[in-house]
């Protein structure tokens, strides 16, 4: 092992912040105490704050610091870290959504190329338990890392890109947001070649580059990059939900509230309310509360759901 490797080696072991006696340490390393010890003052010239004890059975910890210093990542570990800021970049939380996409943009850049397919293999690979939506479509962490530079720099990229009826087409943009919108991302921009405004799912996008020209931001139509998605959202496939349940609020939220919007109205009953693409899906969420209904909306909802009560009444008649 090379001193440079033994450094960096060092440096990933004290990054757990366990404590690790010298003796252990240098056996590690395959180095005399002498040189562990070199190698730590070395760590502490960088501005790592290591402690010391001296003596017997003394040994090494990395303390917290006054700032974040570089961090040094095994392989798993940088798999492991990618795949988690793509499922918080999905997240409904905006703020944990965003300063992950910051955080790909550190990451993924210096990631190196066996690794990037380590974390599609992972990423494709995972569904999530109990969710009434479909699982995350992860997108290639380069194409999100240069959404989000393109939004941040306001510089042009091009990129192919794949539509819902299969069609290949490139793709020349201004990019302005990147939107999550349940499990997806999305990014607004205005499209170059047609002249009008595109919203586009990054999952479907591939090879997207920064075309090195910088251009003055467009007002988005609206003013909002989310509700120009969210319009986009609510086509003749959407299905604007609702309905009042007659159940504690409380009771309601832990059974759909990952799913609806739920909104109290009095002690022993609430509104709920979501958008989806698929009735079955919402007629499912609601029977699962075993609560009286009413108000449901839209009508299509309504009808399903006397259907569905027929056919198990028929079903255990006899």
């Amino acid at each position: 092992m090379s001193s440079s490797e033994r450094f960096i080696r060092l440096l990933s072991l004290l990054q757990t912040h366990r404590y690790w006696s010298g003796d252990e340490l240098a056996q590690r390393l395959e180095v005399s105490l002498r040189t562990l010890r070199r190698d730590v003052e070395r760590l502490r010239d960088l501005g790592y704050p290591v402690q010391a004890e001296r003596g017997v059975g003394g040994g090494y910890q990395l303390a917290a610091g006054a700032a974040l210093p570089p961090l040094v990542l095994d392989d798993d570990e940088a798999v492991a870290l990618v795949v988690g800021l793509q499922s918080a970049a999905h997240a409904g939380v905006s703020s944990l959504a965003e300063a992950s996409v910051r955080a790909l943009t550190k990451v993924v850049p210096v990631l190196p190329a066996r690794l990037r397919k380590q974390v599609q293999a992972l990423a494709t690979a995972t569904v999530p338990l109990g969710s009434g939506e479909p699982a995350p479509e992860f997108a290639e962490p380069d194409a999100l890392v240069a959404f989000a530079q393109g939004c941040r720099d306001r510089e042009r990229i091009s990129f192919d890109y794949v539509d819902a009826g299969g069609n290949a087409t490139s793709r020349r943009v201004e990019p302005v947001n990147l939107v999550s919108v349940a499990n997806r991302y999305y990014l607004v921009a205005f499209d170059l070649d047609r002249q009008d405004w595109r919203s586009f799912r990054v999952d479907r996008a591939r090879d997207a580059k920064a075309q090195a020209l910088r251009f003055t931001p467009r007002p988005v139509p609206g003013g909002d990059a989310a509700e120009f998605v969210r319009r986009g959202l609510r086509g003749s496939d959407r299905h604007e939900c609702s309905a009042v349940i007659h159940a504690p609020t409380g009771d309601v939220r832990r059974a759909i509230g990952r799913w609806f919007d739920v909104e109290e109205l009095e002690a022993e009953a609430c509104r709920v309310r979501a958008d989806t693409n698929d009735l079955r899906w919402a007629a499912f969420a609601l029977a699962s509360t075993a609560a009286e209904l009413s108000e449901v909306r839209p009508a299509a909802l309504v009808r399903m759901l006397h259907e569905w009560s027929a056919r198990l009444a028929r079903s255990t008649a006899d």
